[in-house]
């Protein structure tokens, strides 16, 4: 063999041989880095919480007929506990002549159970013309009602009706108000 030949063949076997150990240097250090453990900082671990969601949608039926559908924002079912806080909440009820009544409010809890809730922050319920305000809001399943223990104030056609208490019936859409009810009526406001 020629001396240029043989240098040319050392060349190549020196950078095979040079290649081979940077492939294999390389494999053992990707494989050594990956099987590292991975190090996971700032979290935070809600030992309340069983299941986060970010969206809730829910529809409650009694022998087939809807008595109401719940969206949520989002909702945090707890462990040990059947509750589900929920965030942004938005229902509408519906009585039974299939009338909706829309509550909504910034929270609210389920009980995933017996479907009972109370809402709170900012608690506003439509019904026709009549929008009712309060801090908090209840509503049993059993019963299909919305009661408030706290103080409420309804608007109908631009009248005031405020009251310390009160109890809507789903069934047939008659409002209780109770305990120092007091109120400012317009020339034209109709009670049903």
């Amino acid at each position: 063999m020629t001396q240029s030949v043989q240098h040319k063949l050392t060349y190549s076997l020196i950078g095979t041989m040079i290649l081979v150990s940077l492939v294999i240097g390389g494999y053992f250090y990707i494989d050594k880095w990956l099987s590292e453990p991975i190090e996971i900082k700032d979290v935070k671990i809600d030992t309340k919480a069983a299941l986060k969601l970010n969206i809730l949608k829910q529809i409650s039926k009694k022998n087939g007929i809807k008595e109401w559908a719940l969206e949520a924002k989002s909702a945090t079912l707890l462990k040990n506990e059947d509750k589900a806080v929920l965030i942004e909440v938005s229902v509408v009820f519906f009585t039974k002549d299939n009338k909706q009544v829309h509550l909504k409010s910034q929270k609210g809890v389920l009980d995933t159970k017996k479907h009972n809730m109370t809402f709170s922050d900012h608690v506003v319920v439509t019904y026709e013309a009549s929008v009712l305000r309060t801090d908090q809001l209840h509503y049993n399943k059993k019963k299909h009602i919305i009661y408030s223990d706290a103080q409420v104030r309804l608007e109908k056609q631009g009248s005031i009706i405020e009251a310390d208490s009160m109890t809507i019936n789903l069934n047939n859409t008659t409002t209780i108000l109770t305990g120092h009810v007091k109120g400012q009526f317009r020339d034209n406001f109709k009670l049903q």
